[in-house]
């Protein structure tokens, strides 16, 4: 064994114990913040739906992630961008197709009336629209051995007429609350304006998102922390269909950080457009819907930093 060899591989040793500790570290902390979740809070169901989307979604990655490096649905790497990332290139993408319908089914099993079931459905349109907008852009890009799969002005259009059917549909049903909660009990009144302003947050978070999806395991260790803070937020309210709601996004998390297992540095598969435009979409329609946008905001700041 040639010793000079020895510190570098330390080093990888080093990263790769360091990398799994933190996850580790994140997967207990999200575990007993459900358990007690479930404990302290009347009709939280957060624990069941959180474990079973974590082991499905790290299982049938793993079976996947072969499938997609079979198929040839390799990551192109931007030469413009860092030369540390071209190793990256030939890495498999599209690794959202495999975990977004877990989290939707295991998410849709915990409604616990009509209303949260019909929202419950509503935000699951809105997140498969978007995952067939994400995979339709990666398809692109694979065809054109690219990183440029549809183009802007296509990529908007697509998501403005998804959107707007979710917008009507919430529209018809009262679920959006033009008064907008902020900060220390202060809100601000849309009126009409809360429409065009909807528009724009199902737009500008969906691409924050795709936006942030730039090194191994961001958007994933993000979608994850922001899905639960926003099932914690949720689960503290009395509205009955919250909670089921909150089982809904502790399932989305869930996914994520079955999905990171893989996707941590150095990744092994990409979420791709296909993940990251769906993660988006889930997060701003669950925040529409239940009034939290603010909320959002502020546990999603590294998708703001990320955009501007």
């Amino acid at each position: 064994m040639n010793s000079s060899h020895f510190p570098i591989n330390f080093k990888k040793t080093a990263k790769v114990f360091t990398e799994n500790i933190y996850l580790i570290s994140l997967v207990l902390i999200i575990v007993i913040l459900s358990i007690l979740g479930d404990i302290f809070t009347r009709n939280s169901y957060l624990t069941i739906p959180l474990i079973i989307s974590i082991s499905l979604s790290y299982f049938i990655s793993k079976l996947g992630i072969p499938i997609l490096r079979n198929i040839k649905f390799h990551q192109t790497i931007k030469r413009e961008g860092p030369k540390n990332h071209i190793q990256k290139s030939g890495t498999p993408t599209m690794g959202g197709i495999l975990i977004i319908p877990i989290g939707l089914l295991v998410g849709n099993f915990f409604y616990l009336d009509y209303i949260s079931k019909s929202q419950i459905i509503a935000i699951s349109y809105l997140t498969i629209s978007y995952m067939f907008i994400g995979i339709f852009d990666d398809w692109k890009g694979l065809s054109r051995n690219t990183n440029k799969g549809l183009s802007g002005k296509a990529k908007i259009f697509l998501q403005i007429i998804a959107s707007l059917l979710f917008l009507y549909w919430a529209f018809i049903n009262g679920w959006i609350n033009p008064n907008i909660n902020l900060f220390f009990s202060l809100s601000f009144d849309f009126g009409m304006m809360i429409w065009p302003f909807s528009l724009f947050v199902l737009l500008a978070e969906s691409n924050a998102t795709n936006l942030t999806d730039g090194l191994d395991g961001l958007a994933s260790g993000c979608g994850a922390l922001v899905f639960t803070g926003l099932a914690l937020h949720l689960n503290l309210s009395e509205q009955i269909n919250n909670h089921a709601l909150a089982s809904f996004c502790i399932g989305m998390a869930g996914v994520w950080i079955g999905f990171l297992f893989h996707n941590k540095n150095p990744a092994k598969v990409f979420m791709g457009d296909t993940g990251s435009l769906a993660m988006g979409a889930t997060l701003s329609g669950v925040a529409l819907i239940t009034n939290n946008l603010w909320a959002l905001l502020l546990m999603g700041g590294i998708f703001l930093a990320e955009s501007l």
